[in-house]
């Protein structure tokens, strides 16, 4: 008898070993899958999707009503569809796929269960006597099945609806980013994507940091303190690496010459003019300019600050007993003075005389300017 009952209840398995032990006995060749299966889609017009769907609203009341392997057979529904957005040729397609149906079709042959959804500890703890709705049976999803199949074949075989233009939405919208408010928007920079992700990282680090905080204060406390202290010792050095700079470049301005000044104009400047006067063969003014080329070559080496009033004599002055330039200025400027002040004509042996002695200045000016800039220096220290 308990032979006789597991043959009833598995009277549908049997006949499957039965013939897989047939096949592989009789060593016969493989049965092969049909074009329907082995194609899973094909491009098809719309005459051929409606065709076909009408076909599957078929197979699924067929189905409903024999409920078997033979009326269920899932390779029945064919390949999957892709059908044209529109009636043109070249147009976007859409692929409809069936993969629901065949799933439904697989389970169909199985009788109708009403099954409860189990619901979960929390909800029974709750309230236990919550109504939970049951799973659909298999009849009830072939019969959405066929309504859904309808829908679409009357959806197919409506008028194709064509996109619209959206002309009007896309003028206002021209409007729009044409006003002063997004006039001057522009696309983000390198430099705004790193502080972007320089901020995204901070902020990161700060909720690392208050999370660690949670668990343990002391991490998240030294965490906190430590970019705070981070970021006073970076302000610091920075506030002294400025000031060191301003300290530097107010050291030449305040020895910044007047408009008046001889080094307000570059020393080679009165030497080229020099040159200009000895070649139309003006040696006055060739000694000229040759002079305030030596006294704007030496003022702007720091040898004394810078005075637009100061006299050839006040110049010779400033310059120190001990140094070397003391002659040969005292002997320029005694040059200069006969024939530009004294009214004494000059020739071109007096203009080589005064060049040669302001070449002489200009090069030792050169060599002894670092000394002098520290001299002056310390005088104004005391």
């Amino acid at each position: 008898m308990i032979i006789r009952a597991a043959f009833r209840r598995k009277g549908r398995v049997i006949p499957i070993v039965a013939a897989l032990s047939l096949a592989m006995t009789s060593g016969a060749a493989p049965i092969q899958p049909s074009a329907q299966t082995t194609v899973r889609w094909r491009d098809s017009s719309m005459e051929e999707y409606r065709q076909h769907l009408s076909s599957l609203v078929g197979l699924v009341q067929t189905c409903a009503k024999g409920r078997d392997v033979k009326s269920c057979d899932p390779s029945l529904v064919g390949p999957d569809d892709n059908v044209p957005l529109a009636d043109n040729a070249n147009v976007e397609r859409r692929l409809i796929r069936y993969g629901w149906l065949r799933v439904l079709l697989s389970k169909a042959e199985d009788p109708d269960q009403s099954v409860v959804q189990p619901a979960s500890s929390g909800q029974r703890d709750s309230d236990k006597n919550a109504v939970v709705s049951p799973r659909p049976t298999t009849s009830q999803l072939l019969q959405d099945a066929e309504q859904r199949l309808k829908e679409d074949l009357a959806q197919a075989s409506g008028p194709v609806s064509i996109a619209p233009a959206h002309a009007h939405e896309r003028d206002t919208m021209k409007q729009v980013l044409a006003g002063p408010d997004f006039r001057n928007l522009e696309q983000p920079t390198v430099r705004d994507s790193m502080l972007e992700k320089v901020g995204n990282w901070l902020n990161r680090v700060f909720e690392s940091a208050a999370s660690l905080k949670a668990r343990s204060a002391w991490v998240g406390r030294v965490l906190v303190w430590g970019f705070t202290l981070a970021v006073c010792v970076a302000l610091v050095w920075g506030l002294l690496r400025l000031e060191r700079r301003w300290r530097i470049r107010l050291t030449p301005e305040m020895d910044r010459p007047g408009d008046g000044a001889a080094s307000a104009r570059d020393w080679q400047l009165w030497l080229e003019d020099a040159r200009k006067a000895a070649d139309a063969r003006q040696w006055r003014e060739a000694i000229h300019f040759v002079y305030w080329a030596s006294i704007s070559r030496l003022e702007s080496k720091r040898l004394w600050p810078a005075d637009r009033a100061r006299t050839p004599r006040e110049y010779l002055a400033l310059v120190a007993a001990d140094d070397s330039r003391k002659t040969g200025l005292a002997q320029l400027t005694g040059s200069f003075e006969r024939t530009w002040y004294g009214g004494r004509p000059a020739s071109a042996t007096d203009y080589e005389n005064a060049e040669r002695l302001a070449s002489t200045l200009i090069s030792v000016g050169a060599a002894s300017s670092a000394a002098n800039v520290s001299a002056v220096h310390e005088d104004r220290a005391r």
